[in-house]
């Protein structure tokens, strides 16, 4: 009887609700804001001050979407429907720029310039649970064969732009002028390894100020 009560206290209030799902996903409160394009103490004075009173559509859709949830856990107005709704929706899908430049996977390429030409769609939803901001997203074309068996010429690949520290990983990088995409591991203080999966080409060991990071790799296309 209690644990039914809590729950129902639960789904009649949305902030409780959001509070709970921000804490039970270890998301924080802050990067949700981010995440419908507020400031970063928006949604903790929704829940701790009661302002605004209550969340727009849009924010509301797109928290529930993130979690996983019907959008009346979060505030919205559960209307009764009697005919059939299609699962896929239109408005959930995001348009990711195809970029008119390659990067190399091999000697090197200048780029020639970064306009798109076309797109590519994507769920939003699948986007969010894999943490990626579409508005730092773009799809780039693959040239060369130093990256093979796992990229190879002629694959799109889509690179994540968001700042921060990267990792160990495949990223696109510029060296100069030239536009690569490598798989990057650190090799001593204030040095960067690029490599190759194709052991043909040899590492290239770099000073970590020589080397801008693009993005990181985290999606490829390619045909069969």
């Amino acid at each position: 009887m209690g644990i039914l009560s809590d729950q129902t206290q639960s789904m009649a209030d949305p902030r409780s609700r959001l509070l709970e799902l921000s804490e039970s996903s270890g998301t924080s409160l802050s990067r949700l804001s981010a995440l419908i394009g507020r400031n970063s103490s928006y949604l903790q004075q929704f829940i701790r001050k009661g302002s605004p009173k209550k969340l727009e559509e849009g924010d509301r859709r797109t928290l529930a979407e993130f979690f996983g949830v019907k959008e009346a856990e979060l505030g919205a107005v559960e209307e009764k429907s009697y005919t059939s709704v299609s699962p896929f929706r239109d408005d959930d899908f995001v348009a990711v720029p195809r970029l008119s430049i390659a990067v190399s996977a091999g000697p090197g390429r200048f780029a020639n310039g970064e306009t798109p030409f076309d797109n590519f769609g994507f769920s939003g939803r699948w986007l969010r649970s894999n943490g990626l901001d579409p508005k730092m997203l773009s799809a780039v074309k693959v040239e060369g064969d130093s990256m093979e068996p796992l990229l190879r010429h002629g694959d799109e690949v889509l690179v994540d732009r968001t700042p921060g520290p990267w990792r160990d990983g495949i990223h696109v990088v510029r060296v100069g002028d030239t536009l690569s995409v490598k798989r990057l591991a650190r090799s001593g203080q204030g040095r960067v390894s690029l490599l190759s999966q194709n052991l043909a080409y040899p590492p290239v060991e770099l000073s970590i100020e020589d080397v801008e990071v693009i993005g990181r790799v985290v999606w490829k296309s390619g045909r069969v």
